[in-house]
């Protein structure tokens, strides 16, 4: 297996950083995980306009070029000869053992440090159609999505916090662990978007980039990560006569859905049936996330 990294394919053996590099010191960086199949990436330009918007925006790296980033994740994928595949890609900020200085006595100042961008493929993770057909269990986040951390809405490399909130809901038996907010307003799983239904309309926390305006400017900071597959799945539920609305949603909202489900790149649509305790809908997957399991499927 080769992964590629600036540019040069290495042998997964010899796929290396350096120890200064802002990823690995400090988690200064960025990803995307995208899918393949049949030796196409499912909404790759999506993955990659979110990438470069939020270099921008965090101010890790502008510009992004993404049509050269596009043709370097197709080429990692011909050179592994993998039709279908798991991809990401990882940016980080580069180098950064060296202090940034000011500018000498002609004004100059010293380039940045460049960043390092890595693609990497592999065989997908193959899901039991058992978890699909029946539903999963979710819990409840202990920690709390921060409105005003400009970060929290971007996929960046700080991921500590999620992961080990995901290994303790799997202890609990879970898939999942949904996240609320510092005002108590459900944001989203540690590693999916959250969909809700009710009398058959759908539900969804407002993302970063969806909020409402208020005196010309966004109402509040939505700590949500506009999700690729959250977008085609609501793209496909309005195209269908299904109603979506954007909502600051409470515990109350979720208990009382009919229907969960989870999205992400890997998992597509995820049924839930159950949080913690509480029984959702009718305690198996409802007519929507169905519907939109085998949209996404198709």
């Amino acid at each position: 297996m080769k992964a590629w990294i600036n540019g040069q394919f290495v042998e997964f053996a010899d796929a290396k950083v350096g120890f200064f590099d802002g990823g690995f010191q400090h988690g200064v960086g960025l990803f995307e995980t995208m899918l393949a199949r049949n030796g196409a990436v499912l909404r790759l330009e999506a993955h990659l306009e979110r990438l470069a918007t939020s270099a921008r925006e965090l101010r890790l790296f502008d510009p992004l070029r993404v049509e050269p980033l596009a043709e370097a994740v197709q080429l990692c994928l011909e050179a592994n000869e993998l039709k279908d595949a798991r991809i990401r890609i990882t940016l980080t900020a580069g180098d950064m053992g060296r202090p940034f200085a000011g500018a000498n006595a002609a004004g100059e100042r010293p380039a940045p440090p460049q960043p390092t961008i890595a693609v990497h493929v592999q065989p997908p993770t193959r899901y039991p159609d058992e978890i699909f057909d029946n539903g999963v269990g979710v819990t409840i986040a202990e920690g709390r999505a921060n409105p005003h951390d400009r970060f929290a809405s971007h996929k960046t490399l700080m991921y500590w916090p999620r992961i080990a909130t995901l290994q303790r809901a799997a202890e609990l038996g879970c898939s999942e662990a949904l996240w609320f907010t510092t005002r108590s307003h459900l944001a989203s799983g540690s590693v999916s978007s959250v969909f809700l239904v009710k009398d058959g309309r759908i539900r969804v926390p407002f993302a970063r980039g969806e909020e409402p305006m208020q005196d010309g400017k966004p109402a509040f900071h939505a700590p949500v990560l506009p999700g690729c597959t959250r977008a085609a799945i609501i793209l496909w539920a309005e195209g269908t006569g299904i109603e979506v609305e954007r909502a600051e949603l409470t515990i109350n909202d979720l208990l009382a859905a009919d229907e969960v489900f989870l999205t992400n790149s890997s998992w597509g649509v995820m049924p839930v049936v159950r949080v913690e305790q509480h029984q959702v809908g009718a305690g198996k997957p409802g007519a929507v996330s169905r519907a939109m399991r085998e949209k996404w499927l198709a």
